[in-house]
């Protein structure tokens, strides 16, 4: 996926009836279909069935079945409630007939209370980061392999510029803590739902990676298999994903083949914009599958 256009497209799903929409599939290099799209498109067709007053508040999704890349996904909404300020939709996600992930979401119509939250983390500002990718070059010579592995799976649609030291991080053990700043890589008109939709897709890169950093050294021995479980978003106040937005990650527990970890997401000002949370499955291939 080369453009923010192109991810818009994939993320703005066709109507087949009153409640149910079909989506494409972003051909991600790893072989199956990527959980932040289901989250992404999973919400836009919620989207599609609130009133124009209401927007997302947060969304809690499992995933149920891993997506195959050859076939549409259908998304079928159930309009739970609508109620006075608030309005609930369950969506299922699903192929062949199968469901691959279901999530309920709530809207809220926007209105004044108190207001606090917790400060943001005083890191390295974007400016004098390298991205991801340009950090990648450095290992090309030393691990090919790993670099065109890595360099495969990192999306050219959105900027991350990692705080910690991003290939060094994946090579030795460390402290389950990882900060990144991201945008997308060019800027068009997005209103507030679409900025949604993009940050629940973002929000799935580099988070499950936070809860393999103490345990790389043995993980990096053989093959691991990962996969999302379930993946939870609050939406706390409004943003620009076209600036960047600093995620600050942690993962507090693994344990029983399953990581755990968290994020909160930042504006350049300090604003704590959201949050969100993953567990997800770190099984090693010895082990038995899903």
């Amino acid at each position: 996926m080369e453009s923010i256009k192109n991810l818009i497209e994939l993320l703005t799903l066709k109507k087949l009836d009153d409640n149910i929409f079909e989506g494409e599939n972003y051909q991600a290099p790893w072989g199956r279909v990527f959980g932040g799209q289901v989250l992404g498109q999973s919400l836009h067709a919620a989207y599609q069935t609130v009133p124009e007053d209401r927007i997302a508040h947060s969304l809690h999704g499992y995933f149920i079945l891993g997506g195959d890349l050859k076939y549409p996904i259908r998304y079928e909404v159930d309009t739970i409630r609508n109620g006075g300020s608030f309005t609930t939709r369950r969506v299922v996600a699903l192929q062949n007939g199968k469901a691959i992930f279901n999530m309920a979401a709530s809207f809220q119509v926007k209105a004044e209370g108190v207001d606090h939250q917790i400060p943001m983390p005083n890191l390295i500002p974007p400016e004098k980061l390298t991205t991801s990718l340009e950090q990648l070059e450095e290992i090309k010579d030393a691990f090919p392999s790993a670099y065109h592995r890595l360099r495969a799976i990192q999306p050219r649609v959105f900027d991350f510029k990692p705080v910690e030291k991003f290939t060094t991080q994946l090579a030795k053990n460390g402290s389950p803590f990882f900060n990144t700043w991201l945008r997308t890589s060019e800027k068009t008109e997005i209103d507030l739902r679409m900025q949604h939709q993009l940050l629940a897709y973002a929000s799935d890169y580099n988070l499950l990676t936070t809860a393999t950093l103490p345990h790389r050294e043995t993980l990096n021995k053989g093959k691991t298999f990962y996969a999302s479980l379930d993946h939870a978003i609050w939406f706390h106040r409004d943003f620009d994903i076209q600036d960047w937005l600093l995620y600050s990650m942690d993962s507090p527990s693994a344990s029983n083949s399953r990581g755990f970890a968290r994020g909160s997401v930042f504006d350049r000002k300090g604003v704590l914009v959201a949050s969100v949370a993953q567990e997800g499955l770190m099984r090693q291939s010895s082990e038995q599958s899903k």
